[in-house]
């Protein structure tokens, strides 16, 4: 079903879209602009599905993979509101097992501001075919940590990206909430916020993007061998297709859903924690995940939100969302009031700075639609 959104383009977008799509070899993108009031703009581009000629639009839904962190976080932070979570506390108080031999444990806040010292082992193969039972995050994360170099620095250092992080995050969440993961982040976040094509699973009807790896035919044995058995499909042209699969770890990267509801997440963070007169965070924690405070590579980090580092007074946070066959990006300008969401079926990162640059200098003088 379409539940494509209001607006017309300001002069330039579509022409800028379609310049990002080509240079960077996308086939299909999502994308919704909003503010505090409502959605300005949420459209489609290109193809979703190029066997079945299906055209993108802002219904289509996508693989958020990492964009899936932000929500994490939230839920988290939620928790903390409700005095049910300490982020200054040792994240062994909660998970017995996150203490890696020889090494002060991390907090719950290091897990979600990536400063906890775990590595980040490349994910390629932490999916499973759509149709797979989904394997035990806390046995993969119980494997990870039994390895010799766990933690990879001291915790409370710079801030190092890790997927790992995150993956226990979920299962200190968990602990912290007494009920699985996946139905506290539909209780606490999903549900409040009307999110509701959004979730660990596509919804019944769904239209999927089918993800997409560009590259030459040579190399297909290569991208068959890398991936799980199952999820490497047929070729198009220069892309080669993949059949629906899913993230093994919900926490760090397991959402999928549309860039109508991301719009909804973002607009909640935008009015500091509440929509439509549900209140998610308190206005103060939600403003206080906005705060960029820990250097890093490659990224400078909040709890939860991100920014690359850049010479210019920026006045963003971000969060982006990569993988086998779908690169996504999220951005809030807190300070112009506006949030941006583009989710792609590309699996190589693509320009997107010119095209955020217009949108966010824009004058948007349509009627928001909430």
């Amino acid at each position: 079903m379409d539940r494509s959104g209001p607006g017309t383009p300001p002069r330039g977008v579509t022409a800028a879209v379609a310049t990002m799509m080509r240079r960077g070899g996308v086939p299909g993108l999502s994308m919704a602009v909003v503010n505090r009031e409502g959605t300005l703009l949420a459209a489609g581009y290109g193809l979703a599905n190029r066997a079945a000629n299906t055209r993108a639009t802002a219904s289509t839904s996508y693989l958020w993979f990492s964009m899936s962190k932000i929500v994490t976080a939230t839920a988290a932070l939620r928790l903390v509101d409700e005095g049910r979570l300490d982020l200054k506390a040792p994240a062994e108080e909660y998970v017995g097992y996150l203490h890696a031999q020889g090494t002060t444990p991390p907090s719950v806040g290091q897990l979600l501001n990536h400063t906890a010292g775990f590595g980040n082992p490349m994910p390629v193969r932490w999916v499973h075919p759509a149709g797979a039972d989904p394997p035990d995050p806390g046995a993969l994360l119980r494997r990870l940590m039994s390895r010799r170099r766990a933690n990879r620095r001291p915790a409370g250092q710079s801030a190092r990206y890790s997927n790992v992080g995150y993956l226990a995050a979920g299962e200190v969440i968990a602990a912290a909430a007494g009920v699985p993961f996946e139905a506290y982040i539909r209780q606490s976040v999903l549900h409040p916020a009307g999110m509701e094509h959004t979730g660990f699973r596509y919804g019944d009807g769904a239209d999927k993007a089918t993800g997409y790896v560009k590259a030459p035919r040579i190399v297909d044995p290569v991208l068959r061998g890398l991936l799980p058995g199952g999820i490497a499909g047929d070729r198009h042209g220069p892309y080669l297709s993949l059949n629906p699969f899913y993230v093994d770890g919900p926490a760090y990267g397991g959402l999928v859903g549309d860039v109508l509801d991301a719009g909804r997440f973002l607009r909640l963070h935008l009015r500091d924690g509440e929509l439509d007169g549900v209140r998610v965070l308190s206005a103060h924690t939600a403003r206080r995940m906005r705060s960029i405070d820990q250097a890093g590579k490659p990224f400078d980090h909040g709890t939860g939100w991100f920014r690359r580092p850049t010479k210019t007074n920026a006045n963003w946070v971000e969060h982006f969302g990569a993988g086998a066959g779908f690169w996504n990006v999220m951005r809030l300008y807190p300070d112009r009031g506006l949030g941006v969401v583009v989710m792609s079926n590309s699996t190589r990162r693509y320009n997107f700075e010119p095209l955020f640059a217009l949108l966010a200098s824009a004058s948007w003088h349509s009627s928001p639609s909430v």
